[in-house]
Parts: C-alpha cells; sequence; structure tokens
C-alpha cells in the first residue's frame, strides 16, 4: 500500500510570490511617515503591531493594512495626516488587485503530482484574496480540496488530511514556513517537506527538525515529484 496518499500545499510563496509585495508595500509605509520615525524603529512598531493584532484580524493584506494604519497613529502621536492614511488603503487595495506569479518548478510540480496524488491547498489569509489568487494561478482544478484556515495547527492538518484522504500518516505537508508548514503537520503525525523562498516574514521563522524521520528540504518545487515518488516506492 503507498505510504503517500495525499500531498498538502502551502499557497504563498510556495506556489506564488507574496511576501516581495508586502516588502514594497512597507518601504512605501517607510518614505510616508520618514518625517515621524526612522525606517528601523518603523518596521520594529509595525511588527509588534501585527503581532498584537493577529488574533483580531488574522493572516492576511486586510490585517497588514490595518496595522500599518494603526502603527501610523502611534508614531505621529495621533496626528498623522488624512493623506497619509488614504495613501496606506490605496497601497492595499493595490496589493489586493497585483497579478499572481507563480514560482519556478510550481505548476510541472502540481501538475505531475495530481496525476498520482490527491493535492488540497492549506492556506492562512483573507477568504476572498486567497481565492482570488488560486482562480487566477490557473491551479484551482488540480486540487482535490481547498482548506483556507485562520491558523496552521496540528489539528488544522489531522482534520484536513482526513476529509481528504487517508490521514495525516499518509499525507505530506510542502510549504515555506518553518513554523506554520512544516512543525505542526511533524506534530499531526504527516510527512513535512521546506521550500525554503527567500523572503519569510519574521513571524513565520523558526528552528527546523533535524533528526525527524518525516522531515524533508528541497532546493525548489521542480525536486518535489521525485521526493514524493521515493516516499511513496518505501511505502
Amino acid at each position: 500500500m503507498a505510504s503517500l496518499t495525499v500531498i498538502g500545499f502551502d499557497a504563498d510563496d510556495t506556489l506564488w510570490h507574496n511576501e516581495r509585495f508586502f516588502r514594497l508595500t512597507q518601504a512605501r509605509f517607510a518614505e510616508l511617515l520618514a518625517d515621524h520615525a526612522d525606517p528601523a524603529h518603523l518596521a520594529e512598531r509595525l511588527l509588534a503591531a501585527e503581532r498584537r493584532n493577529l488574533g483580531h484580524y488574522g493572516f492576511g493584506i486586510k490585517g497588514f493594512v490595518l496595522s500599518m494604519i494603526e502603527t501610523a497613529i502611534e508614531v505621529t502621536g495621533e496626528r498623522v495626516p488624512a493623506a497619509v492614511i488614504r495613501e496606506i488603503l490605496e497601497a492595499g487595495r493595490e496589493m489586493l488587485s497585483h497579478p499572481i506569479e507563480l514560482l519556478p518548478h510550481a505548476r510541472e510540480a502540481v501538475e505531475t503530482l495530481a496525476a498520482s496524488h490527491r493535492l488540497v491547498l492549506i492556506t492562512k489569509g483573507d477568504l476572498l484574496d486567497q481565492e482570488r489568487k488560486l482562480a487566477q494561478s490557473g491551479l484551482g482544478g488540480l486540487f482535490h480540496g481547498v482548506e483556507i484556515v485562520s491558523r496552521k495547527t496540528p489539528e488544522t492538518y489531522a482534520r484536513a488530511f482526513a476529509a481528504h484522504g487517508g490521514g495525516a500518516e499518509r499525507a505530506m505537508m510542502v510549504g515555506n514556513s518553518m513554523r506554520s508548514d512544516v512543525l505542526p503537520a511533524l506534530e499531526a503525525g504527516a510527512w513535512a517537506t521546506f521550500v525554503p523562498h527567500g523572503l519569510v516574514w519574521e513571524i513565520e521563522h523558526d528552528e527546523a527538525p533535524v533528526g525527524h524521520a518525516r522531515f524533508r528540504e528541497i532546493g525548489n518545487l521542480g525536486e518535489l515529484p521525485a521526493l514524493v515518488a521515493e516516499i511513496t516506492a518505501g511505502g
């Protein structure tokens, strides 16, 4: 019996670019508030606001925009010009309409694995935005299921893999976040494959589970079909 029947994919910065748009918007934010805070201090205040607000707004662009507005109010002593607020809101709208650009090998890997395994997209973020990006990616029809969640926990993965296949023991999660895609999937009993992206939000950093029997790391998605075939054959 095959050891792998289900492959879970993260979306942002695993299948398509995402973090670089946050970085560009944050640089624009720093320019808007250059008279009130230096970039390093502003970045610290913004990150602190994002951490505070995750429980209220969740992950995604809308929460990021609200955290920028909150930070702007704080660093200006509640005197932020309305024009700056308008610029922040416009930057958020631009992020929400930015065209999707797939990462190298993403389409080939998904198409190859869809022929032999059930695929499920498991991603955090705003529902409407993630649905838009999946539709624009052209990959939506290749997934057996789509799970847009507020947080990625062991329970999230156990439920998703049970709903779309043979359970976590026969599943693999693939993603660029050690904290969200790898560690909780391993805790749920699944395999987990880390695909480094280069740009990673600080909140998503964590230590690699070196030595874990079900942990793998690859250089890019082009290596994934061979890895899945190797593990499946081993079952």
